[in-house]
């Protein structure tokens, strides 16, 4: 038996991913034929003949036919939603649609998305929602390849370049995507399909490549048996008034009946239980208002979604994302068992002895963390589901100091006090900017302490004009032509002979630790007198140890132009003795 493509819907926030799910649920209702839509726990069913009614005409012009018994989208827009449902090997999805509004093109959380459909392997198309604000746009109630030759050559050309926009974009992420009617490879390039969830222009076509694509690619994997053992996600735990504990869940595969026994997996592993009452939404409901009634039935087969009340839910430690598998045979209990520890374990994400240490709520989203972290060079030392231990604490601080970091995803802030770093978000994208802020503020950190046992680079110009003292010790004017002098600094002439150091600065009777470029004052200076062994208009230059310049090479970055110019000509005095100086 074929059962329906379970597809998911992802999208930067007010993309559209809610408006089009609203759209096509509408479309299906609208029909008001029956087998119209199911609104099912957290998905909606889109039978065959609600689709043939939404795609109308357009099947008998491309000579389609619709051979999937219909489509399941999952009802709950969002990556929380998709990353918990998982399966072993990646998402439970068949399928994924990205919503992008065309006008705006690849976002952060897009991004994300993205991220996460690569991460969990699948397949996907691209809605480029809005084409009604595109320019000029004007809606023709046509299909959409003829209401786009019916627009101005303007708006053509404005709706192209937009698009284009998106296949740059998506190149940088990795995917090859094209117009889907430009298409030349479905199994190489992502489809694009422009739409618009307001007027519904475009929802016909996005439907019928999804269908096409699944009745193409995923025969095998659609293939279910009606009696055979049940396997399932949870979407949510939830409190139900009257039952107490439920789990809201998306069953993929077999069936459920009341009273079937099943081992379920828990933060503490795998536990056996038993199905105590399956929940439906009542007929015409939607499942989204709180006041929803449900029925009470005896079994559901795949694909669709389930509220489950479970025998003995009350000691068992379930969150989302938990996978679920019935057992009709106590010889399937070490295989389901198996099936199931299997589904929980977390040896898939790859760790080093040196990095970061991630948690998150669901392997679905810590999977995804991974995969983000892994694109932007960050190691992981070790990964979990679930609260920050004081283990993890510890494990933390006999890291290096970069990888003195828990990053967390949607998870409860830990709120004690470390000296680690914790970069806790429910946003994943959110993550990398922080930790590459991390990392910069700790560079910055290591700069400045380096420096603080390097003298600055400076060229000073000597005042004849302001000459105070010969010596004991000389006191003359000078002027900052480049860098920065500070009080201390030890001075050399232009070939490189140490003369004497700056025992003071003064300027206007104040005493000053440094004077910058540009700036004049009146310095003080040892063990020369003026007129015998240094020349009262004479330039001289701090003097840089060998192994100081080395370090500035290694921070240049801190250095300030000014500083750099003056440490160039110094480290060219240098070599004039020695030509493979500070090399």
């Amino acid at each position: 038996m074929i059962r329906q493509p379970i597809v998911a819907v992802l999208g930067h926030v007010d993309h559209g991913k809610t408006s089009l799910l609203d759209k096509i649920r509408g479309s299906a209702v609208a029909t008001r034929e029956a087998g119209g839509i199911t609104q099912a726990i957290g998905a909606s069913i889109i039978p065959t003949e609600a689709l043939k009614k939404i795609c109308g005409t357009l099947l008998t012009t491309l000579k389609k036919e619709i051979t999937i018994p219909g489509l399941l989208f999952i009802d709950t827009p969002g990556h929380a939603a998709f990353t918990s449902l998982r399966k072993r090997g990646g998402n439970i999805a068949d399928m994924a649609i990205l919503v992008i509004d065309i006008n705006e093109g690849i976002q952060p959380q897009t991004k994300e998305s993205i991220s996460i459909l690569k991460a969990s392997k699948t397949p996907f198309i691209i809605a480029a929602n809005k084409v009604d604000m595109v320019k000029n746009w004007s809606a023709k109630k046509k299909m959409l390849l003829q209401n786009i030759n019916d627009q101005t050559e303007e708006t053509r050309k404005d709706l192209d370049n937009k698009l284009y926009t998106i296949v740059g974009n998506l190149y940088e992420q990795g995917f090859t995507g094209e117009r889907f009617d430009r298409i030349e490879s479905y199994t190489t390039q992502i489809a694009i399909v422009p739409l618009s969830a307001k007027t519904g222009e475009g929802i016909p076509e996005l439907l019928l490549v999804l269908m096409g694509l699944a009745q193409k690619y995923l025969e095998e994997t659609l293939k279910t048996t009606i009696n055979g053992q049940g396997k399932a996600t949870v979407l949510e735990v939830k409190q139900h008034e009257g039952l107490g504990t439920v789990l809201d869940c998306i069953l993929y595969d077999g069936m459920l009946n009341v009273k079937d026994e099943l081992i379920i997996g828990t933060m503490n592993g795998p536990k056996r239980t038993r199905i105590k009452a399956l929940l439906e939404p009542a007929p015409k409901t939607d499942i989204r208002e709180k006041k929803t009634k449900f029925t009470s039935i005896q079994h559901v087969t795949a694909a669709t979604g389930i509220r489950i009340k479970l025998l003995d839910d009350e000691d068992i430690d379930i969150t989302s994302g938990m996978p679920l598998i019935t057992i009709h045979e106590e010889k399937e209990a070490p295989t389901a068992e198996q099936w199931i520890q299997e589904q929980i374990t977390t040896t898939s994400i790859p760790t080093t002895e040196q990095g970061v240490i991630i948690k998150a709520d669901t392997i679905g989203s810590l999977e995804a963390l991974s995969t983000l972290l892994t694109e932007n060079n960050i190691p992981v030392s070790s990964a979990g589901i679930g609260i920050i231990t004081k283990k993890e604490i510890t494990d933390a601080n006999t890291q290096q100091e970069e990888h003195q970091c828990i990053i967390t995803f949607n998870i409860p802030h830990y709120e004690e006090q470390t000296n680690i770093k914790l970069i806790q978000h429910n946003i994943i994208y959110s993550i990398i900017d922080e930790y590459k802020q991390y990392i910069e503020h700790i560079r910055r950190k290591n700069q400045k302490q380096a420096m603080l046992i390097t003298s600055k680079p400076a060229k000073v110009q000597l005042l004849k004009q302001y000459l105070f003292r010969q010596s004991s010790p000389a006191v003359i004017g000078c002027e900052v032509v480049e860098g920065i002098l500070q009080t201390g600094a030890q001075l050399m002439n232009t070939k490189g002979d140490i003369i004497t150091q700056v025992k003071g600065i003064q300027e206007n009777k104040e005493n000053k630790t440094e004077l910058k470029k540009g700036e004049q004052a009146a310095i003080s200076l040892t063990d020369v007198t003026i007129g015998r062994n240094l020349q009262a208009d004479e330039t001289l230059y701090t003097v840089i140890q060998e192994e100081e310049y080395k370090k500035y090479k290694e921070h240049k970055d801190a250095l300030t132009e000014t500083e750099k110019k003056a440490l160039k000509e110094i480290a060219n005095i240098m070599r004039e003795k020695n030509p493979v100086w500070g090399v």
